[in-house]
């Protein structure tokens, strides 16, 4: 069965299509597809509180794609979701409507738990890791979703709003850090060793520059180098050195900045990088619901 999975993104707008198998007692999910698309909706919101007509345009555009896309592979079913930009649009519900009824994708404005959830808490199924303590950093254009779990358990889940496109746009207080760094050491106290699991796209792009073998995680002490080394050059150095897109390479280091800080206030040394992310989730929430 192929299935859809649509992520509207404070940075990226992005569609996954994958196919659902099942193998003995396990579901083997084969990527089909994955088209990444950087509107950037955040830098709008979050400087003047809507999505500008240009960008509602390019956002209608992409999701007519999507379906075209979709309908290419044969979807059965899909979902589509917004995450911290939609959220805080005043003009978000009037775009929804305006999509749904040009492409008759219905999209859902999920909140930052409902995020971490679709996240998280599949992975976890999936990873039969139900033993110790797991913190999972998800850190987004917008906002980073924060969840643990102790042997199976939910302790902690928060959305904060920092985010790359957040602190590229100057819009994150000096109390939204404290936050997040009274909340990650008041959850983890009690619940160590700790292991640490990171997700989103800068992530991921940082474990494949680093060359680490699939399954290893990596230390903070080379994300600290990555973060001096980035956080030393210009753009265009950025760019050069490390192969990098021109959006990816602006917000690399803001990223680099949220999992740094985080693993330091956790007490956690390395942290672990498997491919997942909220289509991931999304692909494999739609399956186990039906």
């Amino acid at each position: 069965m192929n299935l859809g999975a649509i992520d509207i993104g404070s940075n990226a707008v992005r569609l996954l299509v994958a196919q659902a198998v099942p193998y003995k007692k396990e579901i083997d999910f084969t990527k089909l597809s994955l088209l990444r698309l950087p509107l950037r909706l955040g830098l709008d919101v979050f400087e003047n509180g809507k999505i500008s007509p240009e960008k509602a345009e390019l956002l209608l555009k992409s999701m007519e794609s999507f379906k075209l896309i979709m309908e290419i592979y044969g979807v059965k079913k899909f979902r589509a979701c917004a995450t911290s930009a939609m959220r805080d649009a005043a003009n978000a519900s009037e775009i929804v409507a305006n999509i749904k009824e040009k492409t008759g994708i219905e999209i859902e404005v999920i909140s930052g738990r409902e995020e971490a959830a679709i996240i998280y808490e599949t992975h976890l199924r999936e990873s039969g890791s139900k033993n110790g303590s797991t913190l999972y950093i998800d850190v987004g254009g917008g906002s980073t979703e924060l969840t643990l779990y102790s042997f199976g358990e939910k302790v902690l889940q928060e959305s904060f709003d920092i985010g790359t496109i957040r602190l590229l746009s100057g819009k994150v207080k000096e109390e939204i850090w404290e936050d997040i760094k009274r909340s990650v050491k008041l959850a983890v106290k009690d619940h160590k060793p700790l292991m640490v699991v990171g997700s989103g796209g800068n992530i991921n792009k940082l474990f494949a520059l680093s060359k680490n073998k699939e399954g290893d995680p990596m230390a903070l002490g080379q994300l600290e180098v990555f973060l001096r080394d980035l956080g030393s050059m210009s753009l265009s150095e950025r760019m050069h050195t490390f192969q990098l897109r021109q959006e990816r390479a602006e917000v690399i280091v803001p990223a680099l900045q949220i999992y740094t800080s985080i693993l330091r206030w956790s007490g956690a040394r390395k942290i672990s990088v498997p491919k997942i992310g909220l289509a991931d989730g999304l692909v494999r929430n739609i399956y186990y619901n039906l």
